[in-house]
């Protein structure tokens, strides 16, 4: 029996029709979980079209001197369980004639075919526009260059050269554990403006080594590679090949292999890299051996092993589960899921064949669609910030492909698609149903309404201990860690200098009253003038015995004396006001808070209903707040480096400021009073986060307001 639409209202069209494959398709087979395939190849176009046994029977059976009806007869004939319906040929054929796989001898076909081609150039213009962000030029054939170096290419894609590449990837991995903090330091610069041509650089070069691997891992299984060029990645440009041809292999292994060719060498040049780069010191050739690390690493994990994404992973992934275009296959079985159990459709047919694939086929379809959409939100955001003008274009663009074309495909589907014919007032009213549901969860119900703010736990009394005059660090009077009191001696310095200059102020003293008793004696005249130095004398004095005096470095206030740097101080010259120390009163504490311009209106402008503070290393526990006070005034000092970028917080800093406590921009800061509790360890200087719960507010409301934020504190709008 034939399967699904056996007859068709459209057959009388092309039955008595003459058709036939054009003669330079190319057919190769396939096998796909256990079950045959054939490949139509178009070496013209470099197109590929799979097509399942049953229907490449059809197609074979079709010649010029035999109408389109005999052979479907001969092939049902021949096949009565698996032969293809009408409907089913009809489908098939009109996709062979677009896709300009068919010839037939009737003289229209010519005009046809240059209609065929026109329509075909402009979908491809149209998925250039679209596609504008990864437009590609072709430059040049590389398959000669890839043939002469054909000898060598075996030699490296082989078993001794799998090995070879394993042992040093490995030992490169190890090396990397073993320099993971070294690494990680100089990540943070890798941003920076003077090292931005070193990474460009590595970026190319490591992206034409990546191209080159998909090439020659191609022609190594007989793969024909004919085009190479630029492809501009969000205006960047970088080489990409076609390596298309690598679809027709028999063995899903060799596709995976070549899908993999890219990245297997940037992770060899990666492990080069890695033992140049623990090898060398600071310079230039120490830079660029990072950069290309870094690349050839982290972009070959986010970017090109991401099976989310149409690059390699993806392709690898589809092998590998053995479902060819993935991508297509799974937006269709989303349609399928839609029209069969939403809109009621019993004749919709899932392209899945079995029930693990069309879970695959769906999870991914899903998954993919929310992936892109961040990666493309992502990327926008990224252009508008340094060319807003592009970004803005780019984003009408996007408003346009993404949303535009789709609500007006889904119109024209709604409104006069053969397959809702019977069952269309159920799509509208299930579409109308799930648009007013959208309404309803976005615009009208209130949903929990809250934000986060970093900051910094502080004793409510809490003192830096400093040294006012400079001198050596004597002796420790008070070790860390003890319970210091109110003028509690801590830290004996001395400065001998200082004792100096008071013995000869002393000096100088004895010698003044020496001359002022001289001159009540003899010479009375002069008594005015030496009683007025006499008393800047004792006025000098004074001030160096009291300098003396706060040499010995004192408790402000009851607490616990926090000091694990002053044992490295012993015998240490330190300046004026340099810190010891803390004292800290344990009694109670406050929670300080950054909170940033575009947060604050909402602290000024709404009822804070609740908050609660969970600390860094507690994340499990929340500490309730009694109350809480906004300063009314805007700061640019953090009260701790640990809230900054440069201390590993989240808060933008000056990179100049060698504190790393001064902010990009000002803020607010909220006084919070931490409610004492046994199952959090409560430490001066802990950082954590604040979550401040305000009245309920509908998603979309959130969400404008945040995006309204984004373009004020990004672009000034």
């Amino acid at each position: 029996m034939a399967t699904s639409g056996t007859f068709s209202e459209s057959w009388y069209r092309i039955a008595d029709q003459h058709a036939a494959l054009r003669p330079h398709v190319r057919v190769r087979r396939q096998f796909y979980r256990g079950e045959l395939w054939h490949v139509l190849q178009d070496p013209i176009n470099n197109q590929f079209f799979r097509l399942r046994a049953a229907a490449y029977d059809f197609i074979a059976r079709l010649r010029l001197n035999k109408t389109i009806g005999q052979a479907w007869e001969e092939c049902l004939a021949a096949n009565p369980d698996s032969a293809p319906g009408q409907e089913d040929v009809v489908k098939l054929l009109a996709q062979l004639y677009m896709a300009n796989l068919l010839h037939s001898d009737l003289p229209p076909d010519s005009t046809k075919l240059f209609e065929r081609h026109k329509q075909r150039r402009e979908r491809e213009v149209q998925s250039r526009l679209l596609n504008i962000m990864f437009a590609r030029i072709p430059l040049f054939d590389p398959d000669r260059l890839l043939k002469r170096c054909m000898p060598i290419a075996r030699a490296i894609i082989s078993p001794i050269g799998g090995l070879i590449w394993l042992v040093v990837v490995c030992w490169a991995i190890k090396l990397a554990l073993d320099n993971f903090e070294g690494l990680k330091r100089q990540s943070d610069g890798v941003l920076a403006p003077d090292n931005l041509f070193l990474l460009y650089l590595s970026f190319i070069l490591i992206k034409t080594i990546h191209e080159f691997g998909h090439a020659f891992m191609c022609r190594r299984f007989g793969g024909e590679v004919h085009t190479m060029g630029i492809m501009f990645m969000v205006f960047t440009p970088m080489p990409y090949v076609d390596a298309t041809s690598s679809w027709s292999f028999r063995s899903r292994w060799q596709r995976i292999l070549v899908g993999a060719g890219g990245m297997i060498p940037e992770l060899f040049v990666a492990a080069i890299m890695m033992f140049v780069w623990a090898n060398t010191g600071e310079g230039t050739l120490h830079s660029l051996a990072y950069n290309i690390l870094f690349v050839a690493s982290v972009s070959t994990v986010l970017f090109n092993a991401n099976p989310l994404m149409r690059f390699d992973g993806y392709y690898i992934l589809s092998d590998l589960l053995d479902i060819p275009n993935l991508y297509t296959r799974a937006n269709q079985q989303l349609v399928y899921l839609v029209e069969r159990y939403a809109f009621g459709c019993k004749k919709a047919e899932s392209p899945a064949h079995g029930r693990r694939e069309a879970w695959w086929l769906a999870i991914y379809g899903v998954a993919g669609h929310i992936y892109r959409t961040i990666v493309f939100a992502s990327i926008l955001f990224f252009l508008s910030k340094r060319m807003l003008i592009l970004g803005m274009i780019m984003a009408l663009v996007c408003l346009i492909g993404w949303v535009v074309t789709p609500l007006v495909k889904l119109f024209k589907y709604l409104g006069s698609s053969p397959k809702l014919e019977r069952n269309r007032p159920r799509a509208l009213a299930v579409t109308a149903g799930f648009v007013g549901l959208l309404v309803l969860v976005l615009e009208v119900i209130p949903f929990p309404n809250h934000f986060r703010a970093p900051g910094v736990v502080e004793a409510v009394e809490h003192t830096v201990a400093v040294n006012e005059p400079p001198g050596y660090v004597e002796t420790i009077l008070a070790q860390p860690g003890e319970h210091v009191s109110r003028g509690q001696p801590l830290v004996q310095m001395r400065d001998r200098d200082l004792e100096l200059a008071i013995e000869a102020t002393r000096a100088q003293l004895e010698e003044a009253r020496a001359q002022e008793l001289r001159a009540m004696q003899q010479e009375t005249a002069d008594l005015k003038p030496l009683r007025s130095r006499l008393e800047a004398i004792t006025k000098q004095i004074q001030k160096l015995e009291g300098d003396q005096a706060m040499l010995t470095v004192r408790a402000r206030h009851d607490g616990v004396w926090i000091a694990p740097e002053l044992p490295n101080m012993r015998g240490a010259w330190l300046a004026r006001g340099t810190p010891l120390g803390l004292v800290v009163n344990s009694n109670g504490f406050h929670f300080s808070a950054v909170v940033s311009q575009r947060e604050a209106s909402r602290l000024f402008a709404t009822e804070i209903r609740g908050a609660n503070i969970r600390l860094r290393g507690q994340a499990g526990t929340e500490l309730p707040v009694l109350g809480q006070k906004i300063i009314p005034a805007e700061h640019d000092t953090l009260p701790s480096a640990a809230l900054g970028w440069q201390g590993g917080g989240e808060v933008a800093v000056l990179l100049d400021d060698p504190s790393g406590t001064r902010t990009a921009e000002p803020f607010f800061e909220l006084l919070a009073t931490i409610a004492p509790t046994a199952e959090a360890e409560i430490l001066h200087g802990r950082s954590g986060k604040i979550r401040f719960d305000l009245p309920p507010e509908p998603l979309l409301h959130q969400w404008i307001r945040k995006l309204q934020q984004i373009l004020q504190k990004e672009y000034g709008l």
